[in-house]
């Protein structure tokens, strides 16, 4: 099935699904957060500057297709969610995998392992390169596709469908000097100040929603 997801739809449907699994206790996200979550500057590629419309009009199209719903209670302020993982049946090594490579583009199997431990963690790469395959192998659905190497690269990219299939890889700036470093005392330094700014940006993000529900 071809999804042919917008780049906001993309971002949108990503960051529902990074929040739900890194900070479930500000899931549902209010529009604010959501926008927040949209336009972060670390683990994300491209970084982007989404607006209100822009979100909204992502969420609209992904509920359309019943990705995404309105999740009204009793609050005041109306929160989102996604759909997404449950309509698709996706388990979490599945989850975890696709939210990666929808928040940060195509990614080696190496940066997949290392990317996804806030969410899954991967036991080795053989792990990673098995769900890999049955993403892309997927009766449903193909949800990945798989590149050749990057030039002066060794690795093969991985990247998301939703978006359509792509005839080439288009990799982030910084993947050769990240990849080369991924297995080594540099590479474990960035993943964990990645982790670090992430932490940091989540807790920011629940104390913006404990607001929101008081005001």
């Amino acid at each position: 099935m071809d999804y042919s997801l917008t780049p906001p739809e993309i971002r949108v449907l990503g960051a529902l699904i990074e929040k739900e699994n890194t900070v479930p206790e500000t899931y549902p996200l209010s529009l604010n957060s959501l926008v927040s979550a949209c336009n972060q500057k670390s683990s994300r590629y491209p970084v982007v500057e989404y607006d209100e419309s822009d979100v909204l009009n992502a969420i609209d199209s992904l509920r359309h297709i019943g990705f995404a719903a309105e999740i009204s209670g009793g609050a005041r302020v109306k929160k989102y969610a996604q759909r997404f993982t449950e309509k698709l049946n996706l388990g979490r090594r599945e989850t975890a995998i696709l939210c990666v490579l929808l928040l940060r583009g195509q990614q080696t199997p190496g940066e997949i392992k290392g990317r996804c431990e806030r969410i899954y963690s991967f036991s080795d790469l053989e792990e990673v390169d098995l769900i890999l395959r049955k993403l892309m192998e997927r009766e449903e659905g193909v949800l990945a596709q798989k590149f050749a190497p990057a030039p002066g690269m060794k690795e093969a990219r991985f990247g998301q469908t939703l978006g359509g299939f792509l005839e080439q890889a288009v990799a982030e700036p910084v993947a050769a000097a990240s990849s080369h470093a991924g297995s080594g005392p540099l590479g474990d330094r960035v993943t964990a100040l990645e982790h670090e700014v992430d932490t940091l940006r989540q807790e920011v993000a629940s104390l913006r929603a404990m607001l929101e529900a008081v005001l």
